[in-house]
């Protein structure tokens, strides 16, 4: 298997990764992948071979081996490593959907006017697929370590087993090659897979949160907009009311005092008549003395 070509592969997905994927990528690379690299091959390289039984019959160790060890660790950690890591492919895959989405609008609209703010960032379907990938690594790792669990009797490595399978002629001794070895290696691995779920649902407990209070924070900000609004609405009225009824007894400006015409009772209560009776004495006086004399 070339690693050098999947760790090519994964790196990609270090820049989308928030600080806990981050995180989780090194234990993957570091604890998981290199140790399995430069120790476990080496560990478990022919395992059938020092596998031995204290009888001769043909069949017998190949048998017994089979019946122990149904599924080989270097090859279930192998597969484990290989079906974790596929899900962070969908983010990267995810992520070129939309940078060839934001080229196709860009050609068509011009450079200017731009689909994604950034290509990158987890928001809208973005985030629902890393999401998704989280889950789908976690119940990952949770099914190989039940595997392992399962086939194995909780990841222990005896030294001597007892074999009555066919075609062995009775009981027979087996004895395993490095068991106290492979069995560090065993508990080492499942450790740092335990690890990598823990990092998992650190990461999802942190995107949940983060987006929860980023909608709280949206909802607040509405409210406050709504809550200026109507204050500022009944605020005008109050003033608008307030002045109204405040200001009856309050006096015009004097343009408004001078347009507006005097009252009744002023004008019955100035000391003069009106211009309009002084025109009597002129009309008498003009009218022609139509007295006789006698």
């Amino acid at each position: 298997m070339d690693w050098k070509t999947f760790q090519a592969l994964l790196s990609g997905v270090n820049k989308y990764s928030t600080a806990f994927g981050r995180i989780w990528l090194s234990v993957v690379f570091v604890f998981r992948v290199m140790v399995y690299v430069v120790a476990a091959e080496r560990v478990w390289g022919d395992e059938q071979k020092d596998f031995d039984c204290n009888t001769k019959q043909p069949g017998c160790a190949n048998v017994c081996y089979d019946h122990f060890f149904p599924i080989s660790h270097i090859r279930l950690w192998a597969l484990q490593l290989i079906f974790v890591t596929c899900p962070s492919f969908m983010v990267v895959m995810h992520v070129a959907y939309r940078e060839e989405r934001e080229r196709k609008h860009q050609a068509k609209f011009g450079d200017s006017i731009k689909l994604y703010n950034n290509t990158g960032k987890k928001h809208g379907g973005l985030w629902w697929t890393y999401l998704i990938s989280l889950f789908v690594k976690t119940g990952i790792e949770i099914s190989f370590l039940y595997i392992l669990h399962r086939v194995y009797d909780s990841f222990y490595l005896p030294r001597l087993v007892k074999c009555e399978v066919s075609p062995c002629p009775n009981q027979v001794d087996c004895y395993i090659g490095h068991p106290t070895e492979k069995k560090v290696f065993t508990y080492f691995m499942v450790g740092a897979s335990a690890l990598c779920i823990v990092l998992n649902i650190c990461e999802i407990i942190y995107l949940v949160f983060k987006r929860l209070v980023r909608f709280t924070n949206k909802l607040k900000q509405r409210h406050r907009a709504v809550a200026v609004r109507h204050g500022d609405f009944d605020h005008d009225h109050e003033d608008d009311d307030h002045d109204s009824f405040n200001n009856c007894n309050v006096p015009g400006s004097k343009r408004e005092l001078k347009d507006k015409p005097p009252s009744f009772r002023k004008v019955c209560q100035t000391p003069y008549r009106p211009s309009l009776l002084k025109f009597e004495p002129k009309i008498r006086a003009s009218a022609p003395n139509l007295s006789m004399t006698s």
